[in-house]
């Protein structure tokens, strides 16, 4: 998997020294899937990982009133009903995968997320790159170069999700070989 340098820490993909020492959470759906109440949910709960980062979203059963106040209540008597519940499992998580865990949920078009993090990233941008955040900021689309950098990065993600999705199978595929092969 990788040359082994100095110290025995492996190069080269996966991750790099930022994910060196996090735990696997490819069987993290599975995990809290065994774990949530079934009552929560009116299905099973979407579970998104990433490298700092586990958000689990799910859909609550309508309310007989559909009003926007309605649904804005359902939203939050859960949230305040749910909150030991979720700290406690949220704390078990943590502890197996060595990431912060985010809530959410989502009742018919309302889609809300709990509190989750906002990770910086540092980046160096050349003059070319830094001149399109700027002109995103002149004309009013963002308030600041990271807003508009957040922007840029949204869009690109809706406008090339399948291959996104492509890269990320391949990706799984390489890692999968890469398990297979001999272990120097």
């Amino acid at each position: 998997m990788g040359y082994t340098g100095h110290g025995g820490r492996r190069f080269g993909r996966p991750g790099g020294w930022q994910q060196a020492d996090i735990p696997d959470a490819s069987d993290a759906s599975e995990w809290f899937a065994g774990r949530l109440p079934e009552d929560w949910f009116t299905g099973p709960a979407t579970v998104t990982v990433d490298r700092e980062e586990i958000v689990v979203t799910g859909e609550l059963p309508a309310p007989e009133e559909t009003s926007q106040a309605a649904v804005d209540g359902r939203i939050s008597r859960f949230r305040e009903t749910t909150r030991a519940d979720r700290m406690r499992i949220a704390d078990e998580a943590e502890a197996r995968y060595g990431r912060k865990v985010a809530w959410g949920v989502t009742l018919g078009e309302r889609h809300v997320l709990f509190t989750h993090l906002a990770v910086p990233v540092m980046t160096r941008l050349r003059q070319p790159e830094r001149r399109v955040l700027d002109t995103l900021v002149d004309a009013g689309v963002a308030r600041s170069r990271a807003d508009a950098l957040t922007w840029a990065v949204k869009l690109a993600g809706e406008h090339s999700e399948q291959w996104l999705a492509e890269l990320r199978e391949a990706m799984g595929r390489v890692d999968e070989l890469r398990s297979e092969g001999p272990n120097i």
